[in-house]
């Protein structure tokens, strides 16, 4: 969350001819906000190392191999990758442990640097200025509050329909020509679909704010437009999946969030560095972003979100709440309060569509946010946000040492496993079956073979 992303340089692995990219001034700039937005770089030379491999083959084998990439793995449970124009490409830890073999991953790197070959990227960053300027010309309007508690992740302007097949077309037929597998692009597309899918649950706002899948808008034709291209490609040779070795350096990756920046579990949120926990209510469904926690109530009628913000010392909480960065406060509903031993103030305020309760607590110089939004103020919403600011507290030095990121573990089907019994080994996630399939790229009815290896999820 927010302000404690640590960024891990990582540490250079061998390569036969090292990657020099020409970066620009913003280029730089928009790398270090990627880096901030997505917790920093994800040092791991193993997967480092096989990253550079399967890039040195695509390059080798586009039509441009004067291109330089480097790639970035970034430290984000999220499923993402995308490029700059310059040619610097990056990928998330959790798009890596969703793909299974080295075909999968080589069809999302040749995919993003068909978008640097085609100019797309170009094209985007240009759109991307754009919107910002529209953006900030906008931010008056008070229904923008609410909206932000849904759309504080980064937003990178999508590309548009039809550069999507180009670049479905010409990653696919660079994975080929590189004697990779042409089929793991629609297998990797229908793998996100599902992963998407799965994240959405019943809840009332688009989940994938920050993969892929939005930025890459994706639709039943693309993987049907990637199945034809592979076909074109399909011959007789043998074609490169490799998952033995993909799985073999995806082995203790760590999966979901990094306790070190906060983690959800279930509907509570523990920041083990800074020390505190708290729940949300029942039906809540918690995200954490690199700005803040958004939670969002099934249905879309309630939403909350938690941050941490600077106060000067000597303005009161309850001068804070009304100082003017939120519109349309009730400045006589604004009460100072003491919760759980924390200074603390509250009040509310109403735009068109959302009413909203605020809550400010003061734990040692840092101040939290609670900003509860809702439809209709009703005697239950009251309630919800009353009690998760009440159970906010401090994490005990136990609960502290515990805290560990959950990480994929590859194990060996023996016999008498099933889906089932091996979902339910899997720590800390919700829908345990489901998530089995999914991350293993099995389909509703497909079950696990004596001898398969496979991934699971453990603590």
């Amino acid at each position: 969350m927010g302000k404690l992303q640590t960024t891990t340089a990582p540490t250079p692995t061998p390569r036969p001819k090292p990657a020099i990219v020409q970066t620009t001034p913003a280029s730089d700039r928009e790398h270090e906000r990627i880096l901030t937005t997505y917790g920093g770089s994800y040092d791991d030379p193993q997967l480092e190392s096989l990253i550079g491999k399967i890039v040195d083959r695509l390059v080798a084998a586009s039509d441009h191999p004067e291109q330089s990439y480097k790639v970035t793995i970034l430290n984000s449970g999220a499923v993402n990758a995308f490029a700059l124009p310059t040619g610097q490409l990056y990928v998330t830890r959790g798009l890596i442990a969703l793909a299974n073999d080295t075909s999968e991953l080589s069809s999302v790197l040749s995919h993003e640097m068909a978008h640097v070959l085609a100019h797309h990227a170009a094209i985007r960053e240009d759109q991307a200025r754009q919107v910002a300027v529209v953006t900030r010309v906008g931010s008056d309007d008070p229904d923008l509050t609410a909206l932000a508690l849904a759309k504080t992740k980064l937003t990178m302007a999508s590309f548009s329909r039809a550069q999507e097949f180009e670049a479905d077309g010409i990653g696919v037929g660079i994975s080929a020509k590189a004697h990779f597998d042409p089929f793991g692009a629609a297998r990797f597309l229908s793998s996100m679909e599902r992963n998407a899918e799965l994240k959405a649950g019943k809840i009332g706002f688009d989940p994938r704010a920050q993969d892929f899948l939005s930025s890459h808008p994706a639709t039943p034709e693309r993987v049907q437009n990637a199945e034809a291209v592979a076909k074109q490609y399909a011959s007789a040779d043998p074609r490169e999946h490799d998952r033995e070795t993909y799985l073999g350096a995806i082995d203790n990756i760590v999966y979901g969030e990094d306790p070190s920046e906060g983690f959800v579990r279930g509907r509570r949120f523990l920041h083990p560095k800074l020390g505190f926990t708290f729940q949300a209510p029942e039906n809540f469904t918690l995200d954490n972003t690199a700005q803040a926690v958004i939670g969002v109530r099934e249905g879309g009628a309630q939403a909350m979100r938690f941050d941490v913000v600077r106060v000067p010392a000597e303005q009161t909480l309850g001068d804070y709440l009304n100082s003017g960065w939120m519109e349309n406060v009730d400045k006589s509903a604004t009460e100072e309060l003491t919760i759980n031993g924390f200074p603390a103030a509250a009040t509310t305020a109403s735009g068109d569509a959302w009413q909203f309760k605020v809550y400010a607590l003061r734990v040692g110089t840092d101040v939290y946010r609670f900003i509860f939004a809702m439809r209709q103020r009703t005697t239950e919403s009251e309630r919800n946000a009353r009690e998760t600011v009440n159970s906010f507290r401090r994490l005990s030095l136990d609960e502290i040492q515990s805290a560990r990121p959950l990480r994929i573990k590859v194990i060996t089907v023996q016999p008498g496993d099933t889906v089932d019994s091996l979902a339910h080994r899997m720590a800390g996630l919700d829908h345990p079956v489901e998530r089995f399939r999914v991350l293993n790229g099995l389909d509703a009815h497909a079950q696990v073979k004596v001898r398969d290896r496979v991934k699971i999820v453990v603590e």
